[in-house]
């Protein structure tokens, strides 16, 4: 049997108040196949997006042991663990994170000079995604200039125009219209289908069900998967 593309051993993730501890994560053992699509589940403050932004390579302050496509995480120094990220991992944050200074074109280009494509290829990929997401006409505006809907979508492209081996999603449609939340979820489905592994959180059932595995969190610990 292959080894998980994700496999997490007793991570934990705790804050410090003076004597006292607050935990967000406990014990949290988990193995996520390639080419899975996971949604993670639990109530607000249940640790969900603490524990994809530990899988994103965004938080190093955590105890355990992580292997992403066979390398132990949680030995890699900053610039090897950040490298391996921004090679492997599209990330769709909840909160757009756009760069306010750059155009949607510029923005989309970002990932890609992170892993040295060359600029005629990385051009005729901005052009390519521009067009799958229908945002060629705001291809020269910037951020504070498009809808919140807007900003999300060129959110999703970003984090999809370098083909990424692992997208991590949170709440990837929570500022989209319902039509436009069913898109992208069956563009999250294509991927899937096509091999790339997906991990989304989310509290909606609906698109939980787009997945093919569900798992729960409660309290920062892991009650189903």
């Amino acid at each position: 049997m292959p080894d998980p593309l994700i496999a997490l051993r007793n991570i934990e993730k705790a804050f410090s108040h003076g004597v006292s501890r607050t935990y967000v994560l406990r014990r949290i053992t988990l193995a996520i196949a390639a080419g899975e699509f996971v949604s993670v589940m639990g109530p607000s403050g249940a640790g969900k997006s603490t524990l994809l932004h530990i899988l994103g390579m965004h938080d190093a302050d955590w105890s355990g042991e992580y292997d992403l496509l066979g390398q132990p995480v949680h030995r890699l120094r900053t610039r090897h663990r950040q490298a391996l990220g921004r090679q492997h991992i599209g990330f769709v944050f909840q909160s757009y994170h756009l760069l306010d200074d750059l155009t949607v074109a510029e923005n989309l280009e970002v990932p890609l000079s992170y892993r040295d494509v060359p600029r005629s290829e990385r051009q005729s990929l901005v052009a390519d995604t521009l067009d799958r997401f229908q945002i060629v006409g705001k291809k020269d505006l910037y951020p504070s200039q498009l809808s919140g809907g807007q900003q999300q979508l060129v959110g999703v492209a970003r984090a999809l125009i370098a083909k990424p081996t692992l997208i991590l999603a949170d709440e990837p449609t929570g500022n989209l219209h319902s039509h436009q939340g069913r898109e992208i979820m069956e563009l999250f489905t294509r991927l899937n289908d096509e091999g790339t592994t997906i991990v989304q959180v989310t509290h909606s059932d609906a698109n939980a069900a787009y997945g093919s595995r569900v798992i729960q969190l409660r309290d920062g610990w892991l009650v189903d998967g």
